[in-house]
């Protein structure tokens, strides 16, 4: 196959298609919005999955460089009530099948995979529109455009690609998150470390979760998630560091100290996430000359799975490429015939299926029920 690749997106994604492209001699170039690999931090810990995310990376042939940056025991897991009960408390024995990854360094290895000048810096897209027989047309922020035979949407949520194919647009979830890092907390914050254990915590219950983890370099990095209008989350002044995180930890006044001190020690500003969604189950029908991948195509609350998804997407379809070289029509039929069932599918924690944080069951003993259930 001869024909160049245009992606949008510099993310896991974007990157994995590229890789996967660059190795079966496909021409490509990625053009992303940020002006630079280093111009913002690239988020926390990611649970590469033996199903789906290390499947592409082998694809990608980067499985060496993956296990390079695992860190060890970040697999282990701890399920505690509100009162601080611990009812799980599940070692890491390096048998899972999820190991853990700075999302920023995952990123890097792919980006060191590729030829200088794959990807373009500091192209913002502006809007795309079709001008026939399957080509495309890509306007940048700059006034600058590329003209395409094949283009993939991987800029995520808010994709400027996506209207190409569907009207569909990303709803709010219900629920949003609320960031928060504290660091050096062996001892800064002993209580909250021994809370969140070596690798992750979860202390759900309904309407309520708080989610943790434990980075490298001694950092936790808490989630905390409340299930509220968005008018709710608009009345609390996040620009006042001190009255939103007073404001938050007002919901979980009742739990125990060193898991609230997930919110109200923080080292940094609370920075608040909300959730969007496109439909379950959204597909379109075939246009000729483009595609999506990832949350451009199937956007979902967190759920532990996006970036895996997204970066399998992105290794099928390049498969798919190099599978037709000289139909590139068969390609992305057989691509998305895949994707869609797939990125609907019910999504799992440990082998279960995850309740909503809405739900009278995202509690910490049934999250115990459903793991003791798959175990057995």
């Amino acid at each position: 196959m001869h024909m160049p690749v245009t992606i949008i997106g510099a993310g896991l994604g974007g990157l994995t298609l590229a890789r996967v492209l660059h190795v079966h001699g496909i021409p490509v170039t990625v053009y992303e919005a940020e002006s630079s690999p280093t111009v913002r931090t690239q988020g926390g810990m990611l649970d590469i999955h033996d199903y789906n995310g290390q499947l592409a990376l082998k694809a990608a042939d980067l499985m060496d460089e993956f296990h390079a940056i695992i860190l060890d025991g970040r697999q282990a897991t701890r399920v505690l009530d509100p009162d601080g009960t611990v009812l799980l408390d599940k070692a890491d024995d390096g048998k899972g099948g999820r190991p853990e990854v700075q999302r920023g360094e995952l990123r890097q290895i792919l980006l060191d995979s590729l030829p200088a000048g794959t990807v373009r810096w500091g192209h913002k897209v502006s809007s795309t529109r079709a001008l026939g027989s399957g080509r495309h047309e890509v306007t940048f922020a700059d006034g600058g455009t590329v003209v395409t035979s094949l283009l993939v949407g991987a800029d995520g949520a808010w994709s400027r690609v996506r209207p190409l194919l569907t009207t569909a647009t990303p709803e709010y979830a219900g629920t949003s998150c609320v960031e928060t890092y504290l660091f050096h907390a062996d001892t800064r914050h002993p209580a909250a470390a021994k809370a969140v254990g070596g690798g992750m915590l979860i202390a759900p219950a309904p309407g309520r979760e708080i989610f943790a983890h434990r980075e490298s370099g001694d950092t936790l990095h808490t989630y905390v998630a409340l299930t509220r209008p968005q008018e709710w989350f608009a009345t609390i002044d996040f620009t006042d560091a001190a009255a939103a995180t007073a404001r938050i930890a007002r919901e979980f006044d009742s739990w125990a100290p060193e898991l609230t001190a997930l919110i109200t020690d923080g080292d940094t500003a609370p920075v608040l996430r909300p959730q969007y969604a496109l439909p379950t189950g959204h597909r379109w029908d075939r246009v000729p000359g483009v595609t999506l991948l990832g949350d451009a195509a199937h956007l979902a609350p967190p759920n532990g799975d996006g970036a895996n998804l997204a970066m399998y997407d992105g290794a099928e379809l390049g498969k798919a490429l190099a599978a037709h070289p000289d139909d590139v029509e068969a390609a992305l039929t057989e691509y998305e015939q895949a994707m869609f069932p797939r990125s609907a599918a019910v999504t799992t924690f440990e082998g279960g299926e995850v309740q909503g944080i809405d739900s009278e069951y995202n509690t910490a003993q049934d999250l115990i029920n459903m793991i003791t259930e798959k175990s057995q």
